[in-house]
Formats: structure tokens, sequence, C-alpha cells
């Protein structure tokens, strides 16, 4: 109509639900009925846009008032017919700062097992509104309260109560730091807000007390693992390779400033860098605050060009045929060492090219 996309429904009453999605049948109904089948309050009334009138058959606009999440009816029977509402009742309480009503939260603490009869999409897609939503923290901690995160994100739910050296990990656990950054999230891209939950989640298979508490190999195990989960949430391919990328190299901003300039240029120019370094940001924040590196990073980006990054290649594959070489895995690694030699600064000309190549690796 117009500009305006409308979608029309009848009222309806459903039959039995056997899948914990959807019923195995509907029928006719009027309107009180079908808002006695939806599942919160606030989702369940209706506006009639002739007389604009609020049409509130379950006390949904005293709910908002009290800034409270409550199934309509039973919450079980609600969290029964679909049991992706327990992931939806976080999500809203989380969303809109209210309270899961003690009854309804009850319930999902009972039923949380169910939730893994529901399809991994639905989950996934559940979880990343929570990430990206806003309030991701107390979204989380409710996760972790009624039980739910251990179902769905065990691995997740695993870091509450792992002890962090305090000397780095002043605010505490690794719960605690995680919630730390989730709070610090400001509108982020999905796998920037999946890697911030995600990025330590190799920390409590690899801790150890030696001297102190360490997590040796940790950004390994922790991309590993965040890959397998990304997986099992059938993730689209590329948003699981950039959560992947993000968890396993979020360490590497410990030697940023002692890097040569050529290993220094490709991790500025890798594509998933403006994500790695708010995710690092956001890692000093909920710990110890110091942003010396951040702001190092900040700085060789404003300095370093577009062109410095990512400098013309000087030879080709034709090039280093006509110096001798046979096309093969050496073409890549000659290729590889100029590249380096130029963001060194050492190499400039196609002469300087030619002489370097000649230099180290042969030919005519």
């Amino acid at each position: 109509m117009e500009d305006e996309v409308f979608e029309v429904a009848r009222f309806r009453k459903d039959d039995i639900y056997e899948d914990g999605r959807r019923p195995t049948a509907v029928h006719p109904a009027g309107p009180e009925e079908d808002a006695r089948r939806r599942d919160f309050t606030i989702n369940g009334m209706f506006c009639d846009p002739l007389d604009k009138k609020i049409v509130d058959y379950v006390g949904g606009r005293e709910d908002i008032e009290r800034k409270c999440i409550r199934a309509i009816g039973d919450p079980r029977l609600r969290f029964e017919e679909d049991h992706l509402r327990m992931l939806r009742a976080v999500r809203f309480a989380a969303r809109f700062g209210f309270e899961i009503e003690a009854d309804t939260f009850a319930a999902i603490q009972d039923l949380k097992s169910r939730i893994g009869r529901t399809s991994a999409e639905r989950i996934r897609d559940e979880l990343t509104m929570m990430l990206t939503g806003g309030q991701s923290d107390r979204a989380f901690q409710l996760l972790m309260d009624s039980g739910l995160l251990g179902e769905v994100l065990p691995e997740a739910a695993a870091m509450a109560g792992v002890a962090q050296p305090p000397e780095f990990h002043p605010e505490g656990d690794l719960w605690t730091h995680v919630k730390l950054m989730l709070a610090r999230l400001h509108d982020p891209s999905e796998a920037l807000a999946w890697a911030a939950l995600l990025h330590d989640v190799g920390k409590p298979v690899t801790r150890s007390e030696t001297d102190r508490i360490r997590f040796n190999g940790h950004a390994a195990a922790g991309a590993g693992m965040a890959e397998e989960i990304c997986e099992r949430l059938q993730m689209p391919g590329g948003r699981k390779n950039r959560i992947f990328e993000l968890v396993k190299n979020h360490m590497k901003f410990m030697d940023v400033q002692k890097m040569r300039p050529s290993r220094l240029k490709r991790l500025l120019r890798e594509p998933y860098f403006t994500e790695l370094l708010e995710l690092h940001r956001i890692d000093c924040l909920a710990s110890h605050g110091d942003l010396a590196t951040y702001e190092f990073c900040q700085t060789k980006l404003e300095e370093i060009s577009q062109e410095a990054l990512r400098p013309a290649r000087l030879l080709d594959g034709d090039a280093l045929a006509a110096l001798g070489f046979s096309p093969g895995p050496l073409f890549r690694e000659i290729l590889t060492a100029l590249e380096d030699e130029q963001l060194e600064g050492r190499v400039r000309t196609r002469e300087d090219a030619e002489a370097y190549v000649r230099q180290r690796f042969g030919g005519n």
C-alpha cells in the first residue's frame, strides 16, 4: 500500500505442538483466543487501526509499566510449544532492561535442556541478536543464571570462575572479563561481537600455574574451539572465517611495537584489522586499561600510506622466468621475500628487485 508493506494474518488458535516449534494444525479464532496462544504479555496486545485503541487481554500494558517479561498463561506450556521462546525471554529482558517474572524464569531453568531440540540456525540467530542488540553483558549473564548458556554454548559457560593473573586482570575471573568486554561493544559487526564473546574461550583448557597463572597457546586453542562452535551453529562461511581470524590473532598486539616494518605492515593491511584493533581496545579496557599499543597502531595507520602498505609489485612471473627461474613453489617464495624487502624499504625500483633476487636466489 503506497510505500508501506503490511503482513496480514487472521486470528487463530493452535492445536498441540509436537516438535517444539509448530502446531500440528491451526483454526480460525477470535482475538482473545489468538492473544492467549502468544509468547509474552508484552507481545500479546493488538492495536485497532480504525478506532486507534489498544486491545489487551493479557495484561501487556501493565507488564510494560512494571518492566516485566511474563509468559502468557502457563509458562511451561508456552516454552513447550516453542523452545526458542526461552532465549527470546532473555533477549527481550536484556534489550529493554526488564526483569523476567519469577515463574517464567523458573520454567526456563526447569526446561533449559529442551533448547537442544531447536535448530542450530534459530539458536545462532537469537544469540547473534543478543550480542549485537545492546546490553549483551546482561543477556549473557541471564543465560548463565538460567542454565541456558551451558546448553547452547558450554564452552562459554566454562569460563565462569576461571581465575586470571591479577597483575594483568585486576577485574577478576575470566567470565567477569568477558562480560566487561561485551558491555563495551558499540554497534559491533556480528563477527566482532562473537569474537568478543569467544576470544578467550581457549583459556579454561590451557590454564596452568607455574610462577603465575598462565594460558599458553590459548589464542590458537580458542580459534579452533571458535571454529567448531561456528560450525555447530551453522554460521555462514565468511562470518565463521572472520571470527576464527579475530580469535586466533587477538594476542598479536603483545609484540606489535617490536615487529619488523614488513610484519607490522602486513598486519595493518589485513581485511579484519579494524575489528581486530577494536577487539584489542575493549580487551584492554576490560582488564588493565593500558591503551598504549592501541594508540601506537592508530598512529601507524595514520602515518603509513596505502602505497607503503601495499607496494606495487616490481617483478612478476614473466620477469622471474626471464631471470632463469622455472615456474613452481619457488615463485611464491621469491615474490613474498621481495615484497618483504619493499615493505622494509630496502627495495624501491625494478633494478633493485632484480639485483636482490639474483643475490639471494641466483638466476641469470
